[in-house]
């Protein structure tokens, strides 16, 4: 499975531009983001948004801009005047989270039936009776119609 997650800076403005066919919206802008080292260059990428999330891209975030990318990555191989091949990564976002937005946004809490238990092998067995388990809100309901046109391809 292809997922990545991704710190980074806007460098450059977001292109909104649409495909010839059925005019589906594609956001274009390049990213930059610190070497793995101390010494190293900052690194740069191209990052794309298909559909609501390039209009969101658009609308929303800037050159300047921190933000989470959440995606898949893919290698581009381009034809460079100097006569060789070069590639590129570049990056398919899902989800783009502004950093700024994070700080703000509330997490939910876990309860008691979502935390994991840990077994403690050498405390004595409890007193009481356990109470009744508590259902689980994790899995969707089995009647729940799950929408497959929305993910860009």
């Amino acid at each position: 499975m292809n997922h990545c997650m991704l710190m980074a800076e806007i460098i450059d403005e977001p292109q909104l531009r649409y495909t010839q066919e059925n005019q589906t919206p594609i956001a274009e802008f390049t990213v930059s983001f610190p070497g793995l080292r101390d010494g190293d260059a900052p690194q740069q990428m191209k990052v794309v948004g298909w559909g609501n999330l390039a209009q969101e891209i658009q609308a929303r975030y800037h050159a300047g801009d921190r933000v989470l990318l959440e995606g898949r990555l893919a290698m581009n191989i381009v034809d460079r005047p100097e006569g060789f091949r070069e590639k590129r990564a570049e990056m398919t976002a899902q989800r783009v989270y502004r950093l700024s937005d994070l700080t703000t946004m509330p997490m939910p809490r876990a309860t008691v039936a979502e935390t994991p238990a840990v077994p403690n092998y050498g405390a004595a067995a409890p007193t009481t009776a356990p109470a009744a388990a508590p259902t689980s809100t994790l899995a969707p309901p089995a009647d729940a119609e799950v929408d497959y046109d929305d993910i860009p391809f």
